[in-house]
C-alpha cells in the first residue's frame, strides 16, 4: 500500500466519502488510489473555486466534511475565495493539496509555492506531510479537526513522493470528535437576570442556533420575557418557512442596521457576535449597536446552543409557546420583476423542503419578509462576502442533500466568477434551478460608491457596468450542458419555475430586471 492508498482508506474509514476535485500532475497517485479503492464519490469541478464552494455547500447540508483535491499552491490559491466563505460559514472540509516532491522542492521549479502560507489564512488546521508513513496518521487528525464543532477547514499538504512511497502500516483508525462545548452556568444566570429585569433585550442568533429546535427555544424565551429575536446578517444555514420563526436578519446597509438595533440596550449573543459593519464608511460607526448597549455572551460559535437555550428557558421557567403560523402561501408575483415579487413567487411555488442558495446580493436583501409563509426550507447565505459562491454552493448542497430541490438565487455579476459549476450540475444530473438576476451591472457597487460620498462618472460606470456586450446566460448555460430560458416578467419566472421543478435536471432562468 502506498501513501495515497492509505490516505483514501483513512478518509473512508473516518466517514469522508465525497471528494470534490480538480487534480493535476502532483495528485495522480491520489487519483489512481481513488480509481482502485471503491466507496468515494468523486465530483469534478472545472476550477478550484468551484471545488471549494461545492465542499462548503456539501457540509452545510450533509453536516459532515468532504475532501477536496487541489493542485499545488496555485490550485489552492484559485480556491481561496470560497475557502474564505467556507471559513466564515464554519464549514468543515479536508483539503488534500498536492505539492512538489520533498526532494524536488529545493530546486524551485515553476509550481513551487508557499502552499502552507496560502492555506493558513483560510484554515483552522494545516499540516505538510513529510513521509509516506505519516500520511494516514495526519489524515485522521485532519478529519478530526474538520469535524470539530462547529466545523473547520483542515488543509493537508501532500508532496507527491509521500503519495507514491510505500506506507506499510496501512490506514489509520478514525479519531474521536470532541463534543461541542457547553454553556457556562454563570452566562446562563446572567442572561436570565437580564431577561427578567430589563426591557429592550435582543436575543441575536447565529450559526448552530438557527435550526428549528433552537428557534423554538428562543421563541419560548422571548414570549416569556418580552425580548426580541433577530438573526445575524450572514448565516451558514437558516431553517425557515412554515413551523419556524418569522425571523428577520440584522440589515446589511449601515443606516438600516443602526436603526434596527437602536432600541436594544441589552444584546444576548447565541452563537453570534455583536453586529459590526461589513465595511467602514466615512463618519459612520463601525459598531451598529448602541454604544451603551450591554453585550452578554451566552454561547460562542462552537458551543451547543440547544443545551444553552434549554437551560436558559428552564432557568426562566418559560412555558411552552407555539410559533405562530405566517398564514397561507402568497400568490405568485405579476408584472415587471421586483425583489418583493420574486420573493413572493418563490414562496408561492417552491417545493416542500427546498434548499435556497442565495447569492442575490443587493436584489435579495428584503426576500425574508415576503417568504416567511413558504413551506419549510433551508436558506444558505454568502457568509464571507467573497462573490462567486452561489453556483458552487448550490451544487454542493444538492449533493449533500440528495432528493431535495435546490434553488440558486444568483446575481449575474457574481455568477460569472464560477459559472463553470453549471457544467458539474449537468454532469451530475442535479435538481438545481438557478435564477439569474440579470441587471447587467454590479448594482451593489453602485450603492457602495455612493455610500462613500461619490457619484459615478463615465469611467466609474464603465467599471461597474456589465453591458457592451450583454451577457447571454441562456447561451452560457447551454454551453455548459444546462437547459435555460429568458424572461422579463414574473409570470414568465413562475412558468419556468414550474417547468424546472418537474424535472430532476438543472435549469437556468435568466430574469431580466
Amino acid at each position: 500500500m502506498n501513501g495515497a492508498e492509505s490516505l483514501v482508506h483513512t478518509l473512508l474509514g473516518a466517514g469522508v466519502d465525497t471528494c470534490f476535485a480538480n487534480p493535476g500532475t502532483s495528485e495522480m497517485h491520489f487519483v489512481a488510489a481513488l480509481d482502485r479503492i471503491p466507496g468515494m464519490r468523486c465530483v469534478l469541478g472545472l476550477q478550484e473555486n468551484v471545488v471549494t464552494g461545492m465542499a462548503d455547500g456539501y457540509f452545510r447540508m450533509a453536516g459532515k466534511p468532504a475532501a477536496t483535491l487541489l493542485h499545488c499552491g496555485p490550485g489552492l490559491a484559485n480556491g481561496l475565495a470560497n475557502l474564505h466563505n467556507a471559513r466564515r460559514a464554519r464549514s468543515g472540509m479536508v483539503n488534500c493539496v498536492g505539492d512538489q516532491a520533498t526532494y524536488h522542492r529545493p530546486l524551485d521549479a515553476q509550481l513551487t509555492a508557499d502552499t502552507e502560507g496560502f492555506a493558513r489564512g483560510v484554515s483552522g488546521w494545516v499540516r505538510t506531510v513529510e513521509r509516506a508513513t505519516e500520511v494516514a496518521r495526519d489524515a485522521a487528525v485532519a478529519v478530526q479537526a474538520a469535524r470539530t464543532s462547529p466545523g473547520q477547514i483542515a488543509s493537508l499538504i501532500l508532496p507527491s513522493d509521500v503519495c507514491w512511497d510505500e506506507a506499510p502500516d496501512g490506514p489509520a483508525a478514525a479519531l474521536p470528535v470532541p463534543a461541542a462545548p457547553q454553556a457556562d452556568p454563570l452566562a446562563i444566570r446572567n442572561a436570565a437576570s437580564a431577561l427578567r429585569g430589563r426591557q429592550n433585550v435582543l436575543i441575536l442568533l447565529g450559526g448552530l442556533a438557527l435550526t428549528q429546535q433552537a428557534q423554538a427555544l428562543a421563541w419560548r424565551i422571548a414570549q416569556a420575557t418580552g425580548a426580541h429575536v433577530l438573526a445575524e446578517m450572514s448565516n451558514s444555514r437558516v431553517e425557515r418557512g412554515q413551523g419556524r420563526m418569522q425571523l428577520e436578519r440584522v440589515p446589511y446597509p449601515v443606516d438600516l442596521a443602526i436603526e434596527a438595533l437602536k432600541p436594544y440596550t441589552t444584546i444576548i449573543l447565541v452563537n453570534s457576535k455583536a453586529p459590526v459593519g461589513f465595511f467602514a464608511y466615512p463618519n459612520k460607526p463601525s459598531r451598529h449597536h448602541r454604544e451603551d448597549a450591554d453585550i452578554l455572551l451566552l454561547t460562542r460559535y462552537e458551543a451547543d446552543p440547544i443545551q444553552a437555550l434549554t437551560a436558559l428557558a428552564d432557568e426562566l421557567g418559560a412555558p411552552a409557546a407555539a410559533i405562530p403560523s405566517p398564514g397561507p402561501r402568497p400568490e405568485a408575483g405579476r408584472g415587471t420583476p421586483t425583489p418583493e415579487g420574486l420573493a413572493q413567487t418563490l414562496a408561492a411555488l417552491m417545493p416542500d423542503n427546498a434548499v435556497i442558495a442565495d447569492e442575490s446580493v443587493s436584489f435579495g436583501r428584503g426576500f425574508y419578509k415576503f417568504s416567511h409563509a413558504a413551506p419549510a426550507h433551508d436558506w444558505l447565505h454568502i457568509t464571507g462576502g467573497a462573490i462567486g459562491c452561489g453556483i458552487p454552493l448550490a451544487t454542493g448542497a444538492a449533493i449533500g442533500a440528495p432528493g431535495r430541490r435546490v434553488i440558486n438565487l444568483q446575481a449575474d455579476g457574481s455568477g460569472m466568477y464560477t459559472l463553470q459549476g453549471l457544467w458539474t450540475q449537468a454532469r451530475e444530473k442535479l435538481p438545481i434551478t438557478t435564477i439569474i438576476i440579470a441587471n447587467r451591472k454590479y448594482q451593489i457597487l453602485l450603492g457602495e460608491y455612493q455610500g462613500v460620498g461619490a457619484n459615478p462618472g463615465r469611467t466609474a460606470m464603465d467599471m461597474l457596468d456589465l453591458g457592451n456586450p450583454n451577457l447571454d446566460w441562456v447561451k452560457l448555460a447551454n454551453g455548459m450542458g444546462v437547459e435555460a430560458a429568458r424572461t422579463n416578467t414574473l409570470e414568465g419566472v413562475a412558468d419556468l419555475m414550474r417547468q424546472s421543478f418537474s424535472s430532476d435536471r438543472p435549469f437556468v432562468i435568466e430574469m431580466e430586471v
